[in-house]
């Protein structure tokens, strides 16, 4: 998950995977007893791109446990993460920006809709926040996260729900970024969507493209040219979550079949979770993933 925001920055690994394209990847070898496997997601994306293929619904449905980033199943962990979206030692944008910057966000979010008002919104750190505006703005009449569309399948199966981190935990990751430089990248942000049809809007275009086409390499060729000001939190922001997750699986998978769904960013790239899954022993092969359309007969 690490909301909308990160996913811009979190394709660019390094290495690029190419069997095929495709989200959809089986984990076999290394002494596992049944198959689990990977699949990339993305926070929010038109409904209509939504669709499950037959190939993840039976590896949902052959799976013992989906794992997401985050236990989206755990209602207590989801509400009581509300306090930590918020910045430390009640500091708020005010704080963060001079008059001029400050008021240009505050009628950007005014203007748009949003779920929050905006005297909630200046208390959350600042990336959180933007990463809201982009799902306000996706374009989309019935935008949904991958997630959701995956555990809704998930829970129709009586599969369980788990989680490879907490939520708190991801919080605590844009605590290590400082407030100041996030509350400039949202600046930014408000400044270019106020332009209309800029080259950030095409590129992200572009990489949503990407996603839909399951296309990982295209994904990271795309990224080597976004900059959002991150480049020095890359580890913190991926590579280090990574190499923790690979070694929660290595407990995870031996003697059940598991589903891992986390974003599409974390998978390609030497320090991605499928070159990491190969190097610990594991075989990581591609699996077509054809979607079905949503509604189609």
């Amino acid at each position: 998950m690490l909301v909308a925001m990160t996913s811009l920055f979190a394709y660019s690994q390094g290495k690029n995977t190419k069997d095929f394209n495709t989200l959809l990847w089986q984990i076999t070898g290394n002494g596992l007893q049944k198959p689990s496997y990977l699949f990339g997601t993305i926070h929010m994306i038109c409904a209509d791109d939504a669709g499950l293929s037959d190939s993840l619904k039976n590896a949902i449905g052959s799976s013992d446990e989906i794992y997401f980033e985050v236990d989206m199943d755990n209602l207590i962990e989801m509400l009581g993460v509300v306090r930590k979206m918020k910045m430390r030692n009640d500091t708020t944008l005010a704080d963060l920006l001079d008059k001029t910057d400050y008021e240009k966000v505050k009628k950007y979010f005014e203007s748009n809709e949003s779920i929050l008002p905006f005297s909630v919104l200046e208390t959350y750190k600042p990336l959180l926040a933007a990463s809201m505006l982009m799902e306000s703005s996706s374009g989309c009449e019935s935008p949904e996260a991958m997630e959701e569309v995956i555990m809704k399948e998930a829970k129709d199966n009586g599969k369980k729900i788990m989680g490879l981190e907490t939520m708190a935990f991801q919080m605590s990751i844009f605590d290590t970024i400082p407030y100041k430089m996030q509350a400039m990248q949202l600046v930014k942000y408000v400044e270019d969507a106020g332009k209309g049809d800029t080259a950030d809007s095409k590129e992200y275009e572009k990489l949503m493209q990407a996603y839909r086409d399951q296309d990982l390499s295209k994904l990271e060729e795309l990224t080597k040219t976004t900059d959002l000001g991150m480049a020095n939190f890359t580890d913190i922001l991926l590579y280090d979550r990574n190499r923790n997750w690979v070694e929660k699986l290595k407990t995870i998978m031996p003697g059940q079949s598991v589903l891992i769904a986390v974003g599409a960013g974390h998978l390609p790239g030497d320090k991605g979770v499928i070159n990491l899954l190969r190097k610990a022993g594991y075989t990581v092969r591609p699996v077509h993933n054809k979607a079905r359309v949503p509604n189609q007969i």
